[in-house]
């Protein structure tokens, strides 16, 4: 698979190429310069993530201000001035009972909310559609296994496909042919991942040389490519847009221009898109619907 459009990365934007699968998707999960916070959650995965960590930053927020509080009011109550004869006392036992009872409590509570988020995302259910990703140095290498097909996905602008990482215009104009603007340089492929919406895709991740990690964001999915094991983590995306990611493991000296793209799409756009792959990148022949009288 790894050199299987190897030698055609700097012109699989150009052809026959089924990568559009559906005109008109809005552009969702990207990073925007300046902004802070989560992509748009698009799955129930990124929304239980979200909210965790939401609660997470309530619980620390809390705790650190009552702390400083405390420590405050030790430090103006307690000091030698206005405290010249220190007590004598060793211990306080309800004090004792209160540090020890209350952590308990709130590690609990945590862990009523948090385990249940990672059992729902650990649990692989079964498959709509199956995908096997293949971190490469440096691009993703994508085998869509019950299909019989497969393709490789680089950076448009790669070095892999001859580029210098800066956008040229020649670069600018792949990505308009591909139907990307150039605010999506660094994060579009030429291949993009192509699923449909509302379908659980279960992700078979593994890589082929170093460690990389598959990660889509507004998906609340991350999985480390280690090479010589098969990891899975899956998805169902509830909104056709794009969606970008990058590889999340340091990788070597291109780690950072190795970006993925999943393009979500309706079940009429992808059984089309799936027709087309098969015969772009499997070779295989298609059958004719001719229509009666």
């Amino acid at each position: 698979m790894k050199k299987l459009l190897s030698m055609a990365g700097a012109f699989g934007i150009f052809g026959a190429l089924p990568a559009w699968a559906q005109d008109g998707l809005e552009i969702i999960g990207k990073p925007i310069d300046g902004k802070m916070g989560f992509q748009p959650a698009a799955t129930e995965i990124a929304r239980r993530l979200q909210f965790l960590d939401w609660m997470m930053l309530i619980i620390i927020t809390v705790i650190t201000l009552f702390v400083t509080a405390l420590m405050a009011w030790v430090v103006i109550r307690y000091n030698r001035k206005r405290n010249p004869v220190p007590a004598t006392f060793t211990h306080h036992t309800p004090v004792e009972i209160a540090w020890t009872v209350i952590p308990i409590v709130i590690l609990v509570f945590i862990g009523a909310f948090s385990l249940p988020t990672l059992f729902h995302q650990q649990e692989i259910p079964e498959a709509d559609v199956t995908i096997k990703a293949t971190g490469y140095q440096w691009f993703w290498g994508y085998e869509y296994v019950d299909e019989g097909f497969a393709f490789d996905s680089y950076m448009i602008g790669a070095p892999a496909t001859g580029g210098d990482n800066s956008l040229t215009p020649e670069t600018e104009q792949q990505l308009v042919d591909a139907g990307y603007s150039r605010e999506e340089f660094l994060l579009a492929t030429d291949n993009a991942v192509v699923v449909p919406v509302n379908k659980t895709v279960v992700v078979q991740v593994t890589g082929a040389d170093v460690i990389h990690a598959w990660t889509i964001p507004a998906f609340g999915v991350k999985q480390d490519a280690v090479p010589g094991r098969l990891a899975e983590l899956w998805f169902e995306a509830e909104k056709e847009g794009v969606y970008f990611g990058q590889c999340s493991e340091l990788c070597g000296i291109a780690h950072a221009y190795m970006p993925i793209t999943v393009k979500v799409v309706s079940e009429e756009a992808y059984a089309a898109w799936l027709a087309e792959a098969k015969q772009e990148f499997a070779g295989t022949a298609q059958p004719l619907t001719v229509a009666s009288n």
